[in-house]
């Protein structure tokens, strides 16, 4: 599937007027929202426009090598500043999220309040946000993707440096799974290639992302493996839980639980993996699946969440164990 070329050019003319430019993307921060927001945000930079970053919250420790991301302001730190950013833009991006709540509830309403253009560029399902510019693809792989692509179709392809090239690879990479999800296509590893042409040393992006685990950080996963994972038995879908008290016995930091849902799909057979966690008064939810199975309308429907097809998040106010119990008995809706 190609993006009508007319909505890059239209993106383009907006970031040519525009005076003080705000790249915004979704709390809990990822290896996509993280890299697509430095990319663009290199890109502006080598066009001398103003521009800055603002996130609800801070990155996880194994995306702070990305050169750029020491330049985000988060909300959580700062939150008289991103307000400022706000009031001061007359263009804000929407990076890899669609709709406003996928913010903080504060920079919700910064948002909605705005009245500066808005480009919109994302790959999930369903958005909603008021944007002058929406590049909306659900096949793309990643945002990250659709940043090159449009600094491709503007004939800016020169520009793409290693400041430029790096974080969106490391968008790539963690969106795709290593290019291993079904969103891969041969014009992702087109992209991959121009990125590749940069001089990018994609071993190092690699190694920067996945090669540092601290030791607290192995163990709880071990531990989650090992003592929380639950294989169904009448159903290919398997359930790892962790508690509040279970995440603070391992001195758990943001990102340690990343990619964990995906060592369950591992396992032969299983075609959906759930993982909850409980944290900040509530049970966060991630399900993952593959070939005909499903997640995003069930993780919507009954935990508040939505998502791709074969990656969705969800919530629960229940206690973790009531969380599982109302999980095991939608089950027979998945299969």
């Amino acid at each position: 599937m190609s993006i009508d070329i007319s909505l890059f050019e239209q993106a383009k003319e907006k970031i040519d007027q525009a005076k003080s430019i705000l790249i915004t993307s979704h709390k809990s921060p990822d290896g996509d929202s993280v890299g697509c927001s430095v990319g663009l945000y290199q890109y502006l930079k080598k066009l001398n426009k103003t521009v800055q970053i603002c996130h609800p919250d801070n990155a996880p420790h194994f995306l702070t090598w990305i050169k750029g991301s020491e330049d985000i302001i988060s909300f959580e730190n700062d939150s008289d500043k991103v307000r400022e950013c706000f009031f001061k833009s007359d263009l804000i991006f929407c990076l890899d999220y669609n709709a406003s709540y996928r913010l903080c509830s504060d920079m919700e309403k910064l948002l909605d309040d705005s009245n500066a253009n808005k480009i919109l560029i994302d790959h999930h399902p369903n958005p909603s946000i008021n944007a002058v510019v929406s590049i909306s693809d659900v096949s793309r792989s990643s945002t990250s993707e659709l940043i090159c692509e449009l600094i491709d179709s503007l004939g800016d392809a020169a520009l793409i440096d290693h400041l430029i090239s790096e974080p969106l690879y490391a968008g790539m990479i963690t969106d795709t799974g290593s290019f291993r999800y079904p969103s891969v296509s041969s014009r992702t590893h087109d992209i991959v290639s121009l990125l590749l042409k940069s001089g990018i040393d994609h071993s190092m992006v690699h190694s920067n992302i996945y090669d540092t685990n601290s030791i607290d950080r192995l163990k709880l996963r071990s531990f989650a493996v090992c003592n929380k994972m639950e294989i169904l038995d009448h159903y290919p879908l398997g359930i790892i839980s962790l508690t509040k008290e279970e995440l603070e016995r391992y001195n758990f930091q943001k990102g340690d639980t990343e990619g964990l849902v995906n060592v369950i799909l591992s396992v032969e057979g299983v075609k959906i993996g759930v993982i909850l966690i409980e944290k900040g008064g509530c049970i966060k939810m991630s399900f993952r699946s593959k070939e005909q199975y499903y997640v995003n309308e069930f993780a919507n429907k009954y935990f508040n969440g939505g998502g791709h097809k074969y990656a969705a998040g969800g919530m629960s106010e229940l206690s973790i164990d009531d969380t599982i119990n109302k999980l095991k008995s939608l089950i027979p809706e998945l299969f």
